[in-house]
């Protein structure tokens, strides 16, 4: 019986798809980008391409910097210096680093200006502030949810509600982290962040970028017109997910019986490609940076190419407070969040958004 009740409680997964053309006039694909906020690793799949590309080569060193400021008390965040010099200027982006979203508090700050504190129960009673159960709780509520608006609330510095945050984070409950820190911004974004926070320990960091050539990499054939998959046609969009994710993780596909590791192998129908270009991206990943990519991916097929398609992965941080959006994440059991774009060489493509069971649908 226990190891039936272990296969029911086995968490669900939810894989959102559709398909468009990006020359669409209601095509979604930049919406999406933009509002998935944190993500750690970019990855693209370039099939029967042996180089990268110099465009594609130069965009991606171009990804960071991103900073990490350790013990950042929080009331930092809510200061009128630094809503002025960051949250209006640009696209800001925090969040906290080495915390799981399950166990510990956690803190995010939005580029829309909202910042997100998930607390332990203990932690947001002594602050005081005003907020609500985590939907993923439980019947014993153990985790809250605050969320402030830095633009509105520097409307009225003075006002009572600013006063009882500032002095909740100053004295009645003072809270710091280290902070991952990036900020999109056209100007001398770098030694801005860095003179800012010159009083903490912080610390410049770049993306790792890694590319490697595939040879001889199993493929399922694809069809833009048939995202769902048909019988001898191309294979079905939840196939195509797990491959194209064994394929970013180097995990094998042969499904030999010997691998105890991994049993993936390559939906049908398939072919082989002779080589592949898959180049990935780590770090406090913009999705300013992931829309540029995106467009640049597009025009890969300005002039005629062997490939008829390729592919656009992006995960997100598994432990951070939101997933897209204001949409509250959690972990438990199992924090992915992440989505996929297949190109087509005729501008079609393939949208498909996944989530774990802490999650509510995909936008």
């Amino acid at each position: 019986m226990a190891t039936l009740r272990r296969l029911r409680d086995t968490p669900r997964h939810l894989l959102v798809c559709e398909k468009s053309n990006f020359g669409h006039e209601k095509s979604r694909h930049r919406h999406v980008v933009e509002t998935h906020y944190y993500n750690y690793r970019v990855s693209f799949l370039i099939p029967e391409c042996a180089l990268l590309p110099q465009e594609l080569k130069s965009l991606v060193t171009e990804f960071g910097p991103y900073y990490l400021v350790k013990n950042l008390p929080v009331h930092e965040l809510i200061s009128p210096e630094f809503i002025n010099t960051f949250v209006k200027k640009g696209s800001c982006y925090a969040l906290t680093y080495n915390t799981n979203i399950d166990e510990d508090n956690t803190v995010a700050l939005l580029p829309s200006g909202k910042l997100i504190l998930s607390l332990d129960k203990d932690t947001y009673e002594e602050t005081g502030l005003q907020g609500h159960p985590s939907k993923y709780s439980g019947r014993k509520i153990m985790k809250f949810i605050v969320s402030i608006d830095l633009m509105d609330l520097s409307l009225n510095l003075i006002s009572k509600k600013y006063e009882r945050i500032s002095w909740s984070f100053k004295e009645k409950k003072p809270l710091k982290f280290d902070f991952l820190f990036a900020w999109h911004n056209t100007g001398a974004q770098e030694l801005a962040v860095v003179s800012y926070f010159g009083s903490y320990q912080i610390r410049e960091h770049q993306p790792q970028v890694a590319v490697s050539s595939l040879g001889e990499l199993p493929c399922p054939v694809l069809q833009s017109r048939e995202l769902g998959g048909q019988p001898d046609a191309s294979c079905g969009a939840l196939e195509l997910f797990d491959w194209l994710g064994a394929v970013c993780s180097d995990a094998s596909l042969t499904n030999e019986p010997s691998d105890f590791v991994s049993t993936c192998c390559c939906p049908q129908p398939s072919t082989v490609l002779a080589r592949a270009c898959l180049c990935t991206i780590t770090g406090f990943l913009l999705p300013e940076k992931v829309v540029l990519l995106l467009e640049q991916l597009r025009h890969y097929f300005d002039e005629p190419k062997l490939a008829p398609w390729l592919t656009l992965s992006v995960h997100g941080f598994a432990d951070s407070p939101v997933s897209w959006r204001e949409k509250e994440h959690g972990f438990r059991r199992g924090g992915e969040h992440l989505y996929s774009f297949v190109v087509f060489s005729n501008q079609d493509y393939w949208l498909q958004m996944a989530v774990g069971a802490e999650d509510d649908c995909p936008p």
